[in-house]
């Protein structure tokens, strides 16, 4: 790795999360509909948030052209080699969003090579669909987001606006929700917790008055996000309030993707009907009694009996290049080429 090769025509995936960015380089392979098992990764690289609205536009910018070329770099190939891109990126919400991000990167690439950006949701249902886009996605790590695709190019999506808005089943809600409890209990407006005992000494501090300099020093949502596990713990040994704040996450989760499921009808008329649900994000993870991934899960097949809830086995940037493949193919035989 790390030696430039001429002889790879290759197609590059981007997953830019809140926390992490990851790029994965694949080669470009001429039957998407017949992939081999397991699938050739080329080089992969990890870098920071690429969310601009968590971090800004500079650092998103660098953050995005670093692991493109570090992952290249990996897999020993020349950009001149790149056929298409996919990026799915968090805090891409609108077609303004995905212009400053193709304004970003156009120089960086030639003209002739395909730029798809997309909101990480994307990246994340493709690598449970194995880069085709139909169904629903949840995603459940620091943020929260129900995204679904219908097969005639419908969409539709559900929470995903960030913190201040209310995604209130992602990381940052949960431990976000935890830290109030802990204030409250500690002026009198709430009951005592076993939160406030846990999460402080976690974070080095000895009383609640000092989690409001540690929360406002760098209220990064990652940062915030990290508390979860904290959370998780309390309620498996009988916290109440953390035990409600998990509900509440499972019934917010639930709720985003039964919203897209029924605007989209997703699910067909009769509301039976089969459609892959898709789940990545580590608040979705397994834990020894408190799994929210199986809460979450149960709740949307009381509704939606049909639904086939996948745990992708390969990461969303591997689904984002999934998908780039597969436009790259249908562009391909649209324009008359074999």
């Amino acid at each position: 790795m790390g030696t430039e090769s001429d002889e790879w025509e290759v197609i590059l995936g981007v997953d830019g999360g809140t926390t992490s960015t990851v790029c994965v380089c694949m080669p470009h392979l001429p039957f998407p509909d017949n992939l081999p098992d397991p699938l050739p990764i080329l080089g992969r690289a990890l870098a920071g948030c690429s969310n601009f609205n968590s971090v800004g536009e500079d650092v998103a910018r660098e953050t995005l052209e670093k692991v493109i070329e570090e992952a290249l770099f990996d897999a020993g190939v020349k950009r001149s080699a790149v056929q298409a891109v996919c990026l799915g990126l968090s805090g891409v919400n609108h077609q303004k969003d995905q212009e400053k991000i193709l304004g970003w990167l156009r120089n960086t690439f030639p003209s002739h090579v395909k730029l798809y950006i997309q909101n990480d949701a994307v990246a994340a249902l493709a690598s449970g669909t194995m880069g085709k886009l139909h169904g629903c996605v949840l995603i459940a790590g620091t943020g929260s987001i129900s995204y679904g695709f219908t097969e005639d190019g419908r969409e539709a999506r559900a929470a995903g606006a960030g913190p201040v808005l209310g995604d209130w089943g992602s990381g940052y809600g949960i431990a976000a929700q935890a830290l109030t409890a802990v204030m409250r209990a500690h002026d009198g407006r709430g009951p005592q917790t076993m939160l406030s005992s846990c999460i402080l000494p976690s974070l080095g501090l000895s009383s609640p008055d000092e989690l409001i300099g540690w929360t406002y020093a760098d209220p990064s949502w990652a940062r915030i996000a990290a508390l979860v596990p904290v959370v998780v713990s309390c309620a498996e040994d009988g916290d109440q309030i953390a035990d409600e704040i998990l509900h509440n996450a499972v019934q917010e989760l639930a709720l985003s993707v039964k919203a897209v499921v029924q605007r989209l009808r997703l699910a067909g008329e009769d509301g039976k009907g089969s459609f892959p649900v898709v789940m990545v994000g580590g608040v979705l993870g397994a834990n020894k009694k408190w799994n929210i991934g199986t809460e979450v899960t149960n709740s949307i097949l009381k509704t939606y009996p049909g639904a086939c809830v996948i745990r992708p086995k390969v990461e969303p940037a591997v689904g984002a290049a999934l998908f780039a493949l597969n436009f790259l193919m249908k562009e391909t035989v649209a324009n008359g080429h074999s």
